[in-house]
C-alpha cells in the first residue's frame, strides 16, 4: 500500500511534518557546518544551532555570518513554523473530535431515554387495560336470573 494513497488526516499531516522537520533540521545542521566552519567549528554546535532555529527559540549564542547560512536559517525557521502550526492543528482536531464523539453519545443516550419513556408509558397503558379487563371478567353479571 502506498503511503500517499492513505487519506490525509490531521494526525498523518503532523507525522509527515515531524519527519520532514527532523530531516530538514539534520540537513540544515550538516550544511551550516560544511559551509561555515568559522562560525560552526564542529557538528555539535551546528546541530545545536539548527535545533534552536527550527524550534524558533533562537538563543543567539551561535549565528550564521554569511548569506548561505542565513538562507539555511530561513528554511529552518519556516519549517519550524510549519511544525508548530500542524502540531497545534492536530491537537485541536483531536480535541474537537473527542467533543463531537461525546456529543453524539449524549444525543444517542437522550434518544434512547426518550424511547424507553415511550415504551414504559405504553406498557403502563397496556397494564391498565389488562387490569380493567380482568376486573370486568371477575365481577359477576347482576343481570343474569
Amino acid at each position: 500500500m502506498k503511503p500517499l494513497a492513505e487519506p490525509l488526516t490531521a494526525r498523518r499531516a503532523a507525522q509527515i511534518i515531524m519527519i520532514a522537520t527532523f530531516l530538514v533540521t539534520l540537513a540544515g545542521g550538516v550544511l551550516i557546518w560544511l559551509l561555515d566552519h568559522k562560525e560552526f567549528p564542529n557538528l555539535g554546535t551546528s546541530m545545536w544551532w539548527a535545533l534552536q532555529t527550527v524550534t524558533t527559540v533562537g538563543y543567539g549564542d551561535v549565528v550564521p555570518a554569511d548569506t548561505k547560512g542565513r538562507i539555511i536559517g530561513a528554511v529552518l525557521m519556516l519549517q519550524g513554523i510549519g511544525l508548530i502550526t500542524v502540531v497545534a492543528a492536530a491537537v485541536t482536531a483531536t480535541l474537537i473530535e473527542q467533543v463531537r464523539k461525546r456529543r453524539n453519545t449524549d444525543d444517542e443516550d437522550s434518544v434512547t431515554a426518550m424511547h424507553l419513556k415511550r415504551i414504559e408509558a405504553r406498557l403502563d397503558e397496556i397494564e391498565r387495560a389488562l387490569s380493567v379487563e380482568r376486573r370486568s371478567t371477575d365481577e359477576p353479571d347482576d343481570s343474569a336470573p
